[in-house]
């Protein structure tokens, strides 16, 4: 299978989400997986009440144009403790985005991984990728 990060072309970028590829790995135990855009580690099987239904990943990151964002799913919870430890950043429903790794605190940062997979596996089963 081929390096998800080979997608990734410029020089910074590259060697952040390697420095992000560390930090996932360790925390999760898991190998990368490109989904899309998003390096994913982990997925799951998700089934709606309306039928839908499908298989996406557990966590993950995509280096944007401008920013970083940070997947926690499924994005039920603020985790308001290790927000406030996390450093600069924005929020949206499972994302939370960042502007370089330089500006956030990496502890945090594998505490708020692991809680998004904790909070996830209320939910779903989680699978290595």
């Amino acid at each position: 299978m081929a390096n998800p990060l080979d997608t990734i072309t410029d020089p910074e970028k590259r060697a952040e989400a390697e420095r992000l590829d560390t930090i996932f790995r360790d925390v999760t135990g898991w190998s990368p997986k490109l989904w899309g855009k998003t390096i994913g580690y982990g997925e799951y099987h998700y089934k709606y009440d309306s039928g839908r239904e499908g298989d996406f990943f557990a966590t993950g990151f995509n280096m944007r144009a401008r920013d970083i964002s940070l997947h926690i799913l499924p994005g039920y919870t603020d985790f308001p403790d290790i927000a406030a430890r996390l450093g600069k950043h924005t929020r949206g429903r499972s994302c939370w985005y960042i502007k370089r790794l330089d500006a956030i605190d990496e502890t945090a940062l594998r505490d708020l991984i692991k809680a998004g997979l904790a909070d996830l596996a209320n939910f779903a089963e989680i699978k290595p990728s």
